[in-house]
């Protein structure tokens, strides 16, 4: 896992991440029956981590799917391919 975001991004997920479980955490106080609080709290987290970390999954499957997609373009234009028989 080596880091895919800059330290700006990191910077900004942490603090967002963090102002997103404090706000989650104090709703959660007052309606502890609400699962949605839970979710929010969790997804805070989450993006705390990935800021710590300098790696996110989403931004890592998005980068690998942009090489699939220009090693498969690289192959179709190659001469001999089915699409371009010459």
């Amino acid at each position: 896992m080596k880091p895919n975001i800059g330290t700006l991004n990191a910077l900004i997920r942490i603090t967002l991440g963090l102002t997103l479980v404090a706000c989650s955490a104090a709703r959660l106080g007052r309606k502890p029956h609400r699962q949605s609080y839970i979710f929010m709290v969790l997804c805070g987290a989450m993006k705390v981590g990935e800021g710590i970390t300098k790696y996110c999954p989403v931004t890592d499957l998005y980068e690998r799917g942009q090489k699939l997609n220009e090693m498969d373009l690289t192959s179709l234009t190659k001469k001999g391919s089915p699409i371009n028989p010459s």
